[in-house]
């Protein structure tokens, strides 16, 4: 054994696939540091505990974490429930890092700030791979690693309001008015929704949430508006696959919001492209250009940002990495996941060959690793893990045997142009099954053409169902 095998892997983030990450690296008897920004595990969880996710327990428990608790007693939840994210936290996260196998391992408020060789920067190639990684802290502590599982997520870079991938005209100066995805809208947050005009801006199930919500609100609270914007000109993916999804509750969703959108209880404008924001008496105008080049304007009280997350690989700038230009992930997983390509919210099984980088030893993994793609699934990143573990320890047939059983969405098109009329679209649709957050299905902003709308429609022309007349 090398002086490098004798070091501990580093794992970054006490996410769910960052403690699965753990319990791999415990039964594979290799020496781990988790190294948790938060001062608990799951926190970027914890943020959206309000919401209950769509997949069920079983989708959502790693296997080998299972085993672990299993050992201690644990008394597993019913693996066909919905749990919130909070549950998620207190009854699967916090249990795990608690066991003795994990918590030795585990620091909180170890936030990262750069990752590099010890002695090398990007340039040097000679006897690379024989260098130990540097893991530098805020703090400037500085750790040694074999290797590096960078579990960290993507919940801290969320994507800014304007449509060109850059901030919209004003936006930094209208923060006060603005929220990122999924607030509590009916818990603590409550107070600024209430009575107030909300436009949510995007396309994906972390809009559903949040636009669900504040129907509900304004049902409570007289004066509650909902304005719900996407830049595609129809909202057939955010509707989804209604009872054609393999998990009830996400086609379900998807089915409750259409309903809202229909009786008028959610104004839906289609074509919206965030130009420019402007405190303006104490409200936020929004100026909106169109694809012909025209401006329209709407003033709201809040806007909620629910365009999606993108991944921040600054901390890894001194190692080599391989990343597609488009989607931000590997060059080999992007394909793989490309929501413009991938149809059916299916995702090939992939593991360590498609995560490797030409740094030998770091990976990027879970959310982070899908880059800009929106359709992760947490079931993927505890195979990920699974994989990448396996080939840290050697044993590289089981690493290269990967699986992956992924529900349907019921979606046969990631072009929703292509999907209205569908049966996936417009079937019979079914009773609520709860609200959820997004883990499968391609969400977020589309890559569609812009088609002018008119701002002052009233909500009861805007449908914009795929099965209106």
């Amino acid at each position: 054994m090398s002086a490098l095998d004798q070091l501990p892997v580093a794992v970054i983030g006490a996410g769910p696939v960052g403690l699965a990450a753990a319990a791999h690296l415990h039964e594979r008897e290799l020496p781990f540091t988790v190294l948790e920004a938060g001062d608990t595990a799951g926190a970027a969880v914890r943020q959206w505990g309000h919401v209950r996710v769509f997949s069920p327990w079983r989708y959502n428990i790693d296997p080998a974490a299972r085993r672990l608790l299993d050992d201690a007693g644990w008394l597993a939840p019913d693996l066909e429930a919905l749990p919130t994210g909070a549950e998620l936290v207190a009854d699967y996260l916090q249990p795990l890092a608690q066991l003795p196998q994990v918590k030795p391992h585990l620091r909180y408020e170890a936030r990262v700030e750069a990752i590099s060789r010890l002695g090398f920067d990007r340039l040097r190639t000679a006897s690379r791979e024989q260098a130990p990684f540097l893991v530098r802290l805020t703090t400037g502590e500085e750790i040694l690693a074999r290797a590096v599982i960078d579990a960290s997520g993507t919940w801290g870079t969320p994507n800014v309001l304007g449509a060109s991938g850059l901030p919209a005209r004003g936006e930094r100066d209208a923060a006060a008015y603005l929220e990122h995805a999924l607030p509590d809208v009916l818990g603590a947050d409550r107070d600024r929704f209430a009575g107030r005009h909300t436009l949510v801006v995007g396309a994906g199930h972390s809009a559903a949430n949040t636009l669900l919500s504040l129907a509900d609100l304004a049902a409570q609270e007289p004066g509650t508006g909902v304005t719900w914007a996407i830049r595609s000109a129809a909202p057939a993916r955010t509707y989804g696959g209604g009872d054609a999804d393999a998990l009830p509750a996400r086609g379900a969703l998807g089915s409750r919001l259409r309903e809202h959108v229909d009786a008028g209880r959610i104004r839906l404008l289609t074509g919206f492209s965030v130009h420019a924001l402007t405190p303006t008496g104490g409200r936020v105008a929004v100026a909106v250009r169109h694809a012909d080049g025209g401006d329209e304007q709407i003033v709201v009280d809040r806007i909620v940002a629910a365009t999606g997350f993108r991944p921040d690989h600054s901390i890894a700038a001194e190692l080599r990495l391989d990343l597609d230009p488009v989607m931000g992930a590997t060059r080999a997983l992007a394909p793989l996941i490309d929501p413009n390509e991938h149809s059916c919210g299916t995702v090939p099984p992939h593991g360590v060959d498609e995560l490797a980088h030409p740094e030998t030893g770091y990976y990027a993994v879970g959310m982070k690793s899908y880059g800009r793609a929106p359709t992760f699934l947490m079931a993927t990143g505890y195979e990920q893990v699974r994989s990448v573990v396996a080939a840290l320890a050697g044993d590289w047939q089981a690493a290269r045997a990967v699986q992956l059983d992924l529900p349907e969405t019921g979606v046969c098109n990631s072009n929703p142009a292509e999907s209205t009329g569908t049966d996936s679209c417009c079937g019979p649709t079914p009773q609520p099954a709860g609200k959820g957050l997004a883990t499968g299905i391609s969400g977020g902003l589309l890559a569609a053409p812009l088609n002018p709308i008119s701002l002052d429609t009233p909500a009861s022309g805007q449908t914009g169902g795929c099965c209106a007349s």
